[in-house]
Formats: C-alpha cells, structure tokens, sequence
C-alpha cells in the first residue's frame, strides 16, 4: 500500500480537526470519499477541495488516471465546446506542459502535427491530444497544489468492506484492512465496485431494444437504415470482416471445429439483449524513435491459429490498416482498433464486470498476450501484406511510458462493465435530442458508439463481427444529475459519475474521459451541497446545484 503520496506537511485544517478522534483510536471521517482515482475521480476530489471539504482519493491499483494516463492520449468528445470546468482546465494544464520547451524530447514541438486534434479553433488555450506521461504530470501537479489526500493499491472488500445504516453508507474497508469513513461516497471506478458493493441496482450488457423503445441497442446482425432522428447508423458495416472468410480449423470442414473467438451458439436473435459487453483492449502507446523503442516480440505461447482469421481476412482480399494509428508528442501514439481483425480481442471480457480482482487481473494478461502477439503477426508474419509487415515493424513500445519493462500499460480499456440504474436512465432518445434532461450537470457529445461483442458464423457460412454500432447525435445533450445518483431506496449518499445510469447504446455515447471529468466534478459538487444541508444525495435541489456548477464553469446547455 503507498498511502499520502501527495500530502504535504502543511494540510493542517483537516488534521486538527480530526485530531481528537484520532487519539481515541477512531479513525477520521472525510467530507467526501471518492473510490477511483480515475480522471473523473481526480476531477472530483478537485471540486470538493475547491468547496472546501476534506477529501479522501483510493485508488485500487498502483497510477492515478485511469484511462488518460494509460493510453488514451485522443481525446474523443465530438463537439469540444460541450466541455468545460475542471475537465477543460486538464486540457488546459497539457496545452501548458507541451508549451515547455524541455517536454519535447524526442521531437521538435514544430514538427509535431497530429491530424486536427491538437487545436479545435483560433487561439485556443487547450490541446487535445498527448502523451500518457503527460497526463500523469499534470494530474500530479493537481493532487500537489490541493493538498489531496490519496492512497493507492487500496482494493475494496467488495464482500463484506461497505457498512451501511438506514441506507447511508458509514465507512468502507479494503482487502487489506484498511477502513475509511465519510460522508458522501463516490464511486469513480470503471467497473462500479463500490455501486455494487452498497446494494445498488445495475445491469451488465445489452438492453433489448424493447427495454426502453430504442432502435440501436440489442443484437445487430443486419444494418438498419437510419436513427430515430434520421441519421445513418453504421452498425453491421465497419469493422468487419470482407465477405467470404472461412470459419472453420480446417477451410470447408465444419466437424474440423471453429476457429479460436467464434461464438458457436450464434448471435442471437435481431435486437435481443444479452450479456456482451462492448470489447476491450489497450490503447497502445507506441514509438518509432530508435532510442525508444521496444520491438514487437513473439509473446511466449504464441499460437498461430488464434490469428488465422487476421490472415484469412487479408487473403480474402482487406485492403485496410489494421489500426488506428494517431499521431501524439514527442513521436508517439495512440493506437486503436480498426478493420474487423484487430486491436480489440472480441467477445474474451465478458466474465470482467463481475469477476474477482484475481480473474480480471487474468482477463487483462490474456488482452495483453493477445495483443502482443497480434503485433508479431502484423509486423513479421510472412502472410501478412509486405506493406504491412514494413509498417507495423518500425514501431513497438515506448519505454519511458510506463512502469513494466515490456513497455505496455497495465491499465486495460474498459469500454463498459456494470451500469447503475439509477433514478433517471439516459437512453437513445436523450442522446438524439428527443428527449431532455431537465437537471443538467454537462453535456454529453460523442456518436453513440459501440465496439463489437462478439464473432459468428452467418447463414452463408462465413465469419462476421456483431455489436458494431456508429451513430451520430444532432448536438451536444444535457446528462441528468439522477442519472448520477441511485434510487432512493437503495443508498442516499452515493454518487455514480462513471457507471452512471444509461442503456448500453447511451452509454456509447456519454463514456468519454472528458465527460466523466465533467460528471465526477457535477457529482462533488451535489455532495458538497449535501452535506452541507445535511440531506440525501436525492434531496439536493437542483437551481443550487446549478448555481455551483455554472460557477464552476461547467457548461450545461449549447
């Protein structure tokens, strides 16, 4: 356990005030806990110092900031407008880090160009696109300056670590013993431990589309022509295998058994729910600077066949890049998935959202295993395209990105896992404008987008992917506070900013890092009312809140 990290000796106020408590052995009870030290986390425990409460940030695993910090250098928003607070003041702090003559090292700043994303207007103060280390740097900085309390390796005792009373959390306990006490409790994570831990309804996958009237949720095995609102949806198309792949160990022979990731009980009936969960993978930090990279090696165990239908696919007659390959500092990547054979190692995560802490842990090493041993293939396979092959082999791992020595992250992708449902459930009527959220706490921007679930053979006998979904929104949407909070009956001193309450396809949409800045600020914000009033997180009225939020600039309207 590594524990105060960032507190310095002059965070005194708290100190003494718990002073007495603590030399009668009872440990301090914090304004607000936050479980989660992701960016929606940081971002929370920055707001709640901001309203003066003291703060306590757990993060369960070793490094701070989630996804931004472990690969996720393109940031994705749609309509960068819809965001500010403390979410554009991160983008800001990375604008200000790269204007830093000595953070460019392995490139000049002026030979850096990243696609667009770098700046999205004249004169613009923040910059969209960096490096993981960057991010860490800034997100440090953060924790410095606000004198943030946090403790790390921390995991919650999700059997037995939640104490609650007439349904209020009291304290949370973590495997090692370690038990915290609070006020509010939020809970920041990917996977929505805490949530689930507290007795908080919730699902995992895909909603029919019955479930709530929509029309890009469920199975998709066919393409559907438009949205509600008239837009095209790419579902069935992108990310997809040409036509006339074979499926099978041996071409032609069924009774020779499918190849490895084929789902042999089908897809499922059009539009049905199910327990798929978008793919996962790792946002690949990756270098061609000589003194910085790390090659491609063939991962111990390798098997051929777990990449037969990469190769198949290719023979087949795929003329595209099996990435996406996006330009960050400094000679740097954010590498992400692309064509229907990549990055994403479709339908291995279905078990992650409720596994234990060891079996996910298993998960993550099978993803990066996979991976691994897909960028061999793509870099040195003989029956790879030679202008792949000579592509993909001049770059590999950063080696002053992270902490293992492979120069891979540790920090999995998790697209989705648990979903709250909550008091108010944001759907695709929300995301397409159709329906309005009346208590605003950001704005959600993004296409509503969702990674395949699954591989199965068609009725003609080929190989497809399944759970593709691509579709836009008119404008820039409000998120409703009770989509953040749970019901009434269930706990009234947690908020959900990450796992928040939304259908599989809304989630698609909401789940971008610089949202769930956005919402973990809006959450700290109720919770400081909350506990100012002494009331539940249900009770929280919201032109108050409003008030606090648009003093904090977040923005809550187009």
């Amino acid at each position: 356990m590594k524990k105060n990290k960032y507190l310095p000796l002059l965070f005194l106020p708290f100190l003494i005030g718990t002073l007495f408590s603590c030399e009668n052995n009872e440990p301090p009870t914090y304004d607000l806990v936050v479980y989660g030290a992701t960016s929606g986390g940081i971002a929370a425990a920055v707001q709640a110092t901001r309203m003066g409460k003291s703060v306590l940030l757990i993060e369960p695993s070793a490094r701070i900031g989630g996804l931004t910090t472990g690969g996720l250098g393109q940031t994705d928003i749609g309509n960068k407008s819809a965001i500010g607070g403390i979410s554009r003041e991160f983008y800001q702090g990375i604008r200000a880090y790269y204007d830093q003559p000595e953070h460019w090292k392995w490139q000049d700043q002026e030979e850096y160009l990243d696609g667009g994303q770098t700046r999205t207007e004249a004169g613009e103060t923040a910059m969209w696109t960096f490096e993981p280390s960057a991010a860490l740097q800034v997100y440090e900085s953060w924790l410095r300056r606000d004198n943030i309390e946090l403790v790390t390796d921390q995991k919650l005792d999700r059997a037995n670590g939640v104490k609650k009373e007439g349904g209020k959390i009291l304290s949370i306990q973590m495997l090692s013993g370690e038990e915290y006490h609070g006020k509010v409790f939020i809970d920041a994570t990917y996977e929505g431990d805490l949530m689930a831990a507290t007795g908080v309804s919730y699902t995992v996958g895909r909603e029919s589309n019955a479930t709530y009237q929509e029309t890009l949720n469920g199975v998709h095995t066919k393409l559907r022509d438009t949205t509600m609102t008239g837009y095209p949806a790419r579902n069935a198309i992108n990310h997809n295998f040409v036509d006339g792949v074979d499926p099978y160990v041996v071409k032609g022979d069924p009774n020779s058994g499918l190849l490895p990731g084929i789902n042999p009980d089908g897809p499922g009936e059009f539009g049905a729910g199910d327990h798929h969960v978008q793919a996962y993978c790792y946002r690949m930090c990756l270098t061609d600077h000589p003194d910085n990279r790390i090659p491609f090696e063939k991962p111990e165990g390798y098997n051929e066949l777990d990449y037969e239908l990469l190769l198949r696919n290719y023979e087949a007659g795929e003329k595209g890049f099996p990435w996406i390959n996006s330009k960050m500092p400094n000679r740097k990547t954010d590498t992400n998935n692309r064509t229907g054979f990549s990055t994403d190692f479709i339908g291995q995560n279905y078990e992650y959202p409720e596994a234990s802490y060891e079996e996910r842990e298993s998960i993550r090493e099978k993803h990066r295993q996979y991976q691994k041993g897909l960028m061999w293939t793509l870099a040195y396979h003989p029956r790879m395209p030679e202008h792949i092959r000579e592509e993909v082999s001049r770059w590999g791992t950063s080696k002053d990105e992270f902490a293992r020595e492979d120069g891979w992250q540790q920090q999995l992708y998790v697209r989705e896992a648990r979903r709250m449902t909550g008091a108010y459930v944001m759907t695709q009527f929300n995301c397409e404008g159709l329906k309005v959220a009346e208590d605003p706490i950001g704005m959600g921007a993004y296409g509503m987008d969702s990674h395949n679930t699954q591989r199965y053979v068609t009725e003609e006998g080929f190989v497809k992917n399944e759970g593709n979904v691509e579709a836009k929104v008119q404008a820039p949407y409000p998120i409703s506070y009770r989509s953040i909070t749970p019901k009434r009956t269930e706990c009234t001193n947690l908020l959900v900013p990450v796992c928040l309450s939304a259908s599989h396809i809304a989630f698609g949409s909401i789940r971008m890092e610089p949202v769930f800045m956005v919402l973990g600020q809006s959450a700290a914000s109720a919770a400081g009312l909350a506990i100012d009033d002494d009331i539940a997180v249900q009770d929280v009225e919201y032109p108050k809140l409003r008030e606090v939020l648009m003093k904090g600039k977040q923005i809550l309207q187009n």
